[in-house]
């Protein structure tokens, strides 16, 4: 008997610490799984004034001049991380930031010289764009042909060739084996502008 009990109390401390162990993995998993889901995707102009005060650090000029999603979008126009383009008429160069959780991850020049017209301040949010092409072609594209919206890009001038001055939101929605759903709107109202498949 003295036996069995020098070997239970040799044993409970281990089983204690084995307890203190699993309990502390099962903390460390719960805190991760909550920053997994603090990590919300967020609309277009989330990272909008991070990028902008980089940007005119980088050149006191620069003016945004193009904006797309940098990883997926979900269902309402959002997504973890957006590209912000700025050109710098001074320079005469453009450079990218590529903004997450409230974070530049990317900042880099574009080697390619161009120059682009500047993006007015007065433009709808990627959400509200989202909610105005759902409402078109875009709604039953998606319920037909299970498809889903991929990418979503803000730029001045170069869809609406004859009109150098109207800023677009142009939403591109993909499906299995299918031309992709192209719908661009008038980035100020919302309103669809046209669409194609291709």
């Amino acid at each position: 008997m003295h036996d069995s009990m020098t070997r239970d109390s040799n044993a409970r401390p281990a089983r204690t610490r084995a307890r203190a162990a699993l309990a502390a993995a099962l903390l460390v998993a719960c805190a991760a799984g909550a920053r997994a889901e603090d990590r919300i995707a967020v609309h277009a102009r989330a990272g909008l004034d991070l990028a902008g005060a980089a940007a005119h650090t980088w050149s006191p000029d620069a003016v945004l001049i193009y904006l797309e999603n940098d990883e997926p979008l979900d269902t309402h126009g959002a997504s973890m991380r957006w590209g912000y383009l700025f050109y710098s008429p001074e320079l005469q160069k453009a450079r990218g930031y590529s903004v997450r959780e409230g974070k530049i991850l990317v900042a880099e020049d574009l080697t390619m010289k161009f120059e682009a017209p500047p993006i007015p301040t007065e433009w709808i949010d990627s959400a509200a764009a989202f909610t105005a092409s759902d409402e078109g072609p875009a709604r039953s594209f998606c319920h037909e042909h299970d498809g889903h919206l991929d990418t979503m890009l803000l730029l001045r001038g170069a869809i609406e060739a004859d009109q150098p001055d109207h800023t677009t939101w142009m939403l591109v929605y993909s499906a299995p084996n299918l031309p992709s759903l192209f719908v661009v709107l008038d980035a100020a109202n919302g309103k669809v502008l046209r669409t194609w498949r291709g």
